[in-house]
């Protein structure tokens, strides 16, 4: 199965929705290890994808990304905005030109982390939303070239909830977190936790489509 721009509204509106049905659960672990804004400034930004999903799902994957990623930047609130632009445009950039595969999409996606990555000076093990997305990108490397679609996405599932589940056990050195020192560990980080969320999500959009 091909996967074009033009679902990225669906996938903008599941991501939306997951969101919205786990909002409490987010917001008591933001409020644990930080300011209880996460989901706020999440959803805000997800708001104004969906008003802007018919057009984006319009253009081609690169300017699409890079169209969603300045809207991140403009639109959400707090770090979080910054890093998931940051995520989006550089995605764009490295997809421009590309026709869109798993092997491609893989390639963009592991840009994008790093250049999260080195927007946020952060790496994985610092109990963020990189513990999410760094086990994602590192397994999508690995396997987007051998493996067959429907076992590539079961792996992405397993993977992402792996990383969100890690950073339980992790003490936070990054962010608000931080200043909570030792009492960190035990909590399970709210950005890994959403996205990981919405990672599954928009595999799940996927797999309904096999």
């Amino acid at each position: 199965m091909q996967i074009t721009s033009d679902m990225l509204a669906e996938f903008i509106k599941v991501s939306s929705d997951t969101i919205e049905k786990h909002d409490t659960e987010v917001t008591e672990l933001d409020k644990t290890l930080g300011d209880g804004d996460h989901v706020i400034n999440i959803r805000r930004g997800l708001g104004f994808l969906v008003e802007q999903s018919d057009e984006i799902s319009q253009l081609e994957w690169a300017d699409a990304l890079k169209k969603m990623g300045m809207t991140c930047m403009s639109k959400i609130g707090g770090a979080s905005g910054s890093l998931i632009g940051t995520f989006f445009v550089a995605m764009g950039k490295d997809a421009t030109g590309k026709e869109m595969n798993p092997v491609t999409f893989a390639a963009a996606y592991n840009a994008a982390v790093e250049a999260m990555k080195a927007r946020g000076k952060s790496d994985a093990g610092e109990k963020t939303m990189l513990d999410t997305l760094i086990p994602v990108a590192n397994y999508l490397v690995e396997n987007s070239a051998t493996l067959d679609q429907a076992a590539l996405l079961a792996g992405v599932k397993e993977t992402a909830i792996k990383g969100m589940e890690s950073t339980k056990a992790m003490h936070a050195t990054k962010g608000r977190s931080s200043f909570l020192g030792e009492r960190s560990v035990g909590h399970i980080d709210a950005g890994a936790r959403s996205t990981q969320l919405m990672i599954c999500a928009i595999v799940e959009a996927i797999e309904a489509k096999l």
